[in-house]
């Protein structure tokens, strides 16, 4: 049975590229009936997210974008207004990335939405919040992670900074404003009336940074330097073995002397400087040049099973290739295939939610741009040829040979 908590509400989804996407792919996975307003050009992610074999949707935007309909729609074409009206009467929520000073000249911003639709819940995701001297600025993930000190973390480790190489600022902030709405319909079943909810990205990563990383500054005076000693230690990497990478940590005694007995140092079990919890937070440097030291008398597959019979946790340093192939993933069916209806077999990802031991289904495909449209402004109300005209006129786009549909 699917785990549709959601099902009845309506979003307004203004997003694009990947933050809002992310939050609205989670709703609409939650069972909300996800409307995505999508450009003329349509979402930048359609391309700037890798080939397709017909340029239409990128990997990036297929995944993030399942279980949306969308509709295209020039926002300053004649006859545009009308339509927006009438989406924002029918939404329960409206969610949102552009700049504010953009939503506003659109008359889209919360204040405009909200006095209007009082029950209306308003979530605007942000590169900085509105209160700071920052607000309105443009940003990208990759400006995030640098503003919130991700890549000095790389250099205070490695000596230069670097980007994580995937958007995980966009991911994780995406997932945050999800919870936030989700709480927000709880607050509006209780309070009866709508909220505006901001998600800031720069606020939000740079306090996930600090929270870890604040450290022996967290208290005044500081008992020590700031970051997490254990994090920015440059040997806490995965380690080389005879025929690749091998991942893994220990941190209770326990697991410690299980691990320098499996790798043959039962020795320094005794090592006072390495005796504690305590001893190894204050020893770090020299704890972690050994735990870091390469494995090269064995592989990777050799040490999982020893490691493993120790209980110490252990992985083998996934490839992008390997990742794909891992058994444990295929045993949970987390790759499968579909048929696309215009991009052809494509390979799909499963929700990793389960439910009372069910998996959840995965919603629909994600479409060409305009794909919905006409079916959109049906259920808006608009008949036959009221869209025909919006579509003549440019207000409408529609994909290619769907126009009667």
């Amino acid at each position: 049975m699917a785990f549709e908590p959601l099902s009845g509400l309506r979003v307004l989804d203004l997003t694009s590229v990947v933050v809002g996407p992310v939050s609205t792919a989670r709703l609409a996975q939650y069972g909300a009936e996800v409307i995505k307003l999508e450009s003329p050009e349509g979402d930048l992610m359609r391309g700037l997210g890798g080939q397709s074999p017909t340029g239409q949707h990128s990997g990036t935007y297929l995944h993030l974008n399942r279980g949306k309909r969308n509709l295209g729609c020039d926002l300053k074409a004649e006859g545009a207004g009308e339509i927006i009206a009438r989406l924002v009467a029918s939404a329960d929520i409206v969610v949102a990335n552009m700049r504010p000073q953009a939503l506003a000249r659109l008359g889209l911003d919360h204040n405009t939405l909200r006095a209007r639709h009082p029950n209306l819940i308003y979530c605007l995701i942000t590169g900085y919040g509105t209160g700071g001297p920052y607000a309105g600025y443009p940003t990208y993930d990759s400006v995030v992670q640098a503003a919130a000190g991700i890549p000095g973390l790389l250099a205070a480790r490695d000596g230069e900074p670097a980007y994580i190489p995937m958007v995980i600022c966009d991911h994780v902030v995406g997932e945050i404003a999800a919870g936030a709405i989700l709480a927000a319909v709880i607050e509006r079943g209780r309070i009866g009336t709508g909220l505006f909810v901001e998600v800031p990205m720069f606020e939000t990563m740079a306090g996930f940074v600090m929270q870890e990383h604040l450290a022996q500054h967290s208290f005044d005076p500081p008992v020590g330097p700031p970051g997490d000693q254990r994090l920015l230690n440059p040997h806490n990497r995965p380690v080389r073995t005879s025929d690749g990478w091998i991942a893994f940590t220990v941190n209770t005694d326990k697991q410690v002397a299980a691990f320098l007995t499996a790798t043959g140092r039962e020795a320094l079990i005794a090592d006072p400087r390495f005796s504690s919890v305590a001893q190894r937070a204050r020893y770090v440097r020299e704890w972690f040049e050994v735990r870091g030291a390469a494995l090269t008398q064995g592989t990777t597959a050799e040490w999982l099973e020893r490691f493993r019979a120790a209980d110490i946790a252990a992985m083998p340093c996934h490839s992008i290739e390997s990742l794909r192939a891992d058994p444990h993933l295929a045993a949970a069916g987390m790759f499968g295939a579909e048929q696309h209806p215009v991009e052809g077999r494509t390979t799909t990802i499963r929700t990793s939610i389960v439910v009372d031991g069910e998996l959840q289904p995965l919603p629909s495909f994600s479409q060409p741009r305009g794909w919905d449209s006409r079916a959109v402004l049906a259920d808006l109300g608009f008949d036959e040829e009221q869209a025909d005209a919006l579509i003549a006129q440019g207000a409408v786009q529609v994909a290619a040979g769907r126009q009667g549909s």
